[in-house]
């Protein structure tokens, strides 16, 4: 993929479906009595895979071009599948759907692609064994492929030492099959997508601070899930109208749960203009439309509990901090070495090569901003975020570059450079 830099960009555009909200939904209204219909689903490879996981443990799945339709088994009437499920490039597809398979009355194997294979999956094993469940890393690594044979489950209150909703979420689907209460304590409060719907479809769910609550369920019931636009998706439109002068974009439609919306935070302390618009909820879901312009942005600081609710924005955090003015470091953010790429690795690899000052640290990154980039060969590492917010630095910089790998954008956001390109004037 080539790019080359752009001149101002101007006009609306509306983002595909939130990532995270159109896994759950498919895989909630599987286990649900009636039909969940979707709209707005995120029609990337990750969310594909877990619709092609559910099919072949028994689910009816219509895709249409204007919809979902999820023709649920109920709780316990999944079947045992013939076949390994393959959740492909998707960590959500993996530790989610463990949770639900610790319930069932069979065995399943769940594998992945060679980066799925890599990541680490030793923090759903343990929380899902102690409730009963029997996960086997089949080669004995902790990662997938896994062998899950589910059972009788027990409620456990389990302190995770990572602030994930992946884990909280595997945890508290496994808990609608346990007996007595299951609860989640977190070191920080990860995204609560799951709490919210599985609230809508009928479960018991609690939250109080940093700690998620469920109790054993009957019966979860088919809904209506209008999907919000993804904000990780809206973030490469957000820096791209940040950073190309005379530049001003409106993005519509966009998720603003405050449990991902730091971007939205660090964007202002950088001193970005961004303007909040028509805020309204859809399926239980805070929405927004977000409009934003060519701004001088300044470094900084960005650590704690932001972390959690910008993670997968880091890298295109990254991208504006090579153009801001001063020192920015982003710190507490061990888990980048675990996505699909090493992203402290990837970012660092990637914005070297366009000339930025950037030094590597075990838990983030020191980027000292306000040099011209130029453009570079840049690898992907067949890392969708990777590839998407090197595509904007590319837009900024001086000269073309080339971005190895760059179709990995397939995996959430299939017409990104299409929609990239539509807006420049």
């Amino acid at each position: 993929m080539q790019i080359k830099p752009t001149g101002p960009l101007k006009g609306e555009i509306t983002v595909p479906g939130d990532k995270s909200i159109s896994h759950r939904s498919i895989m909630f209204g599987a286990i649900s009595e009636g039909t969940t219909e979707v709209t707005n689903f995120l029609q990337g490879a990750d969310c594909l895979s877990t619709i092609s996981c559910f099919q072949r443990l028994g689910v009816s799945i219509e895709n249409t071009p204007d919809k979902i339709l999820v023709h649920g088994k109920g709780m316990r009437g999944l079947t045992a599948p013939v076949q390994t499920l393959d959740a492909g490039n998707s960590g959500t597809t993996t530790r989610l759907i463990s949770g639900i398979l610790a319930g069932q009355p069979f065995t399943t194997t769940l594998t992945g692609d060679a980066s799925i294979q890599k990541r680490p999956m030793k923090r759903i094993m343990e929380p899902l064994s102690l409730m009963g469940a029997d996960i086997v890393s089949e080669k004995n690594n902790g990662c997938a492929p896994l062998r899950i044979t589910g059972g009788k489950l027990a409620g456990i209150r389990y302190t995770s030492p990572v602030a994930s909703a992946q884990v909280k979420s595997a945890i508290l689907l496994a808990g609608l099959y346990a007996e007595g209460k299951t609860q989640v304590i977190e070191p920080a409060l990860s995204r609560n997508h799951t709490e919210l719907m599985l609230k809508g479809f009928g479960a018991t769910v609690t939250s109080e601070q940093n700690t998620a609550s469920i109790l054993p369920c009957e019966q979860l019931y088919g809904q209506k899930v209008a999907v919000p636009g993804d904000i990780s998706s809206a973030a490469y439109f957000l820096a791209a109208g940040l950073l190309i002068p005379g530049s001003e974009l409106l993005i519509k439609n966009v998720g603003i749960n405050p449990t991902r919306d730091g971007i939205l935070k660090v964007i202002r302390a950088m001193g970005g203009n961004l303007t909040i618009l028509n805020e309204r909820t859809s399926a239980g879901e805070p929405v927004a439309d977000l409009l934003v312009s060519h701004s001088s942005l300044h470094a900084a600081t960005i650590e704690g509990d932001i972390i959690p609710s910008l993670i997968d924005e880091i890298p295109i955090i990254a991208v504006l901090a090579a153009f801001a003015q001063g020192v920015t470091i982003i710190r507490d953010a061990a888990e980048l070495k675990v996505k699909e790429s090493d992203r402290i690795q990837t970012v660092t690899a990637g914005l070297s090569a366009m000339g930025c000052d950037i030094t590597p640290q075990p838990d983030g990154m020191i980027i000292t901003g306000g040099r011209q980039l130029h453009g570079a060969v840049i690898d992907s590492f067949a890392d969708h975020r990777i590839a998407m917010s090197f595509a904007v630095a590319a837009c900024a910089a001086q000269g073309e570059t080339t971005i190895q790998g760059g179709e990995c954008v397939n995996i959430s956001y299939p017409g990104f450079y299409a929609d990239l390109a539509g807006l420049s004037h």
